[in-house]
């Protein structure tokens, strides 16, 4: 399954054209497609208005949506957070470190327009789309 990050959902609900929303908009009637209920927190966060925002909720329920609070995934993050840094990486926000972690952790592949990203999937083996563009 591929976990579509908050980065990409933002831009394909802004009507942002880019190689990642394309390949959003060509794949969503294809493939199995998910987000954590973390991604969900983030994207229903930037939502201003009452109306956008029900429609937005409603919308996502469509797609598979995992719970990923847990001690098992804290330490999991934690640990992975840990072996970057001892790498002189530092990840700037702790949800990315949870959302990768969870992507590492289930085999899930991750679409994502966030640098942060990159290093798991450098040292850490973490899948991710790279839309052609």
């Amino acid at each position: 399954m591929v976990i579509v990050d908050t980065t990409v959902w933002i831009d394909y609900f802004g009507g942002v054209r880019n190689p990642h929303t394309d390949w959003l908009d060509g794949e969503i009637a294809r493939r199995r497609l998910g987000l954590t209920d973390l991604i969900l927190c983030e994207l229903l966060q930037g939502i201003r208005g009452d109306a956008q925002f029900k429609q937005i909720r409603e919308e996502m329920r469509r797609f598979a949506i995992f719970d990923t609070g847990g001690e098992s995934l804290a330490v999991d993050s934690a640990t992975n957070y840990r072996v970057l840094r001892g790498r002189g990486i530092t990840i700037r926000k702790t949800i990315d470190c949870l959302i990768a972690s969870f992507c590492i952790r289930e085999g899930h592949t991750l679409l994502h327009r966030d640098r942060d990203y990159d290093a798991f999937e450098e040292h850490l083996g973490l899948r991710v789309v790279h839309p052609e563009g």
